[in-house]
């Protein structure tokens, strides 16, 4: 009785019985296997796999019918009409984060089982539903993640070779997957442009534009709010908007054209720092000190911003050395340089005041700097 184990990836093994001694199965898998909470068996006959296959199926496409997604449709059209129909049926799950999340359980349920199932000629019946849905659930994927991270567009480049394999399938899905205005320049905001997108979104695919445009705001976001504490009213900002959209508050019209103006804001808060005359580094110091309070002057913002260089200036050449954060006396002088610095604020830094952008801004310098940066 051959065992054809799991591995990463692969859900489920296959035992073949050539000899009839399923009965005594259980015996052998109990000196390995541990029991399950809820008395599940370590093991399952194909036939109550092909009975959850069907029951999954059935239940991804009762999700995918009132969506006008056809799988069959699909893989029956050729060429450019293939690619916009698949087009059509992703963005056709590109709907709130929970109907997103609901497709792509029930598309990874249905690969999953499918899996499973295979050799076995059963699974035949079902071949279309699963790849067309594995294939959409990819796309979908890609479009939620950040490819500069998850390299998803040659992730799904190999699962549709995956899904070439006729012995596998037995069923052509050629290149339906095309990155052409896929916006994978959207990571850098600065060059996107607004009338073509516009115009993209126009034409249809407009919740997968839309998630696109979001993707690519959340990871500039990211980047952005890591290197300044302040910026946070910015997430609250992106986040109540995804809320609203969830909610049903506002439709994929009105969230993409919110998006757009938040990028022209994502781009104006990126570029402040030429503006102000400081590095990103020196400007979240800056933005510490000044906001939400206290009301400054023009002469008095100019002074604490030369404050704001002289103290980096200082901590990096002087006092953030190696490993500081985990010496008390490298910390002690870190915390006291930052107090010495800020002691030349202007008037309006009351004590109240002082005493909180002192903390603030040791927690900045203590989380940003581990020491030698020279």
């Amino acid at each position: 009785m051959p065992a054809n184990r799991t591995a990463p990836g692969k859900s489920a093994g296959l035992i073949v019985d050539y000899v009839g001694v399923f009965r005594n199965l259980q015996k052998a898998l109990a000196i390995y296997a541990q029991p399950s909470t809820e008395g599940a068996e370590p093991i399952e006959d194909k036939a109550a796999l092909v009975v959850r296959l069907k029951a999954a199926v059935d239940e991804a496409m009762a999700f995918c019918r009132p969506r006008n997604v056809d799988p069959h449709a699909i893989v029956a059209a050729q060429g450019f009409e293939r690619i916009a129909k698949l087009a059509d049926a992703v963005d056709a799950m590109m709907g709130t984060d929970a109907e997103q999340q609901t497709f792509l359980r029930l598309a990874g349920s249905v690969w999953t089982l499918f899996k499973a199932v295979l050799p076995d000629p059963a699974a035949d019946g079902w071949r279309i539903e699963a790849a067309v849905l594995h294939i959409m659930a990819e796309k979908v994927r890609s479009v939620r993640e950040d490819p500069a991270k998850k390299a998803r567009v040659q992730q799904v480049a190999d699962a549709i070779e995956a899904l070439l394999d006729d012995a596998i399938l037995g069923i052509e899905i050629t290149a339906p997957i095309r990155t052409g205005h896929d916006m994978a320049g959207l990571f850098d905001l600065s060059r996107i442009d607004f009338d073509k997108l516009r115009a993209q979104f126009a034409k249809g695919e407009k919740r997968t534009r839309t998630q696109q445009l979001r993707t690519a705001i959340e990871r500039k976001l990211e980047a952005l709010a890591a290197q300044n504490p302040t910026r946070n009213s910015l997430v609250e900002r992106f986040h109540q908007l995804i809320a609203e959209y969830n909610a049903g508050s506002l439709d994929v019209e009105r969230l993409f054209e919110a998006l757009m103006r938040f990028i022209r804001d994502l781009d104006e808060e990126e570029h402040r720092s030429v503006r102000e005359g400081l590095t990103e580094e020196e400007l979240a110091i800056f933005d510490i000190l000044t906001k939400p309070e206290p009301e400054l002057t023009a002469a008095e913002t100019d002074i604490v911003k030369q404050i704001a260089r002289n103290m980096l200036d200082t901590l990096k050449r002087e006092k953030l050395v190696l490993d500081w954060r985990l010496k008390e006396r490298a910390k002690a002088a870190v915390r006291s340089a930052i107090q010495q610095s800020l002691d030349s604020l202007p008037p309006p830094y009351v004590d109240e005041i002082w005493h909180a952008k002192t903390a603030q801004t040791y927690e900045w310098v203590f989380d940003h700097y581990a020491g030698g940066e020279g």
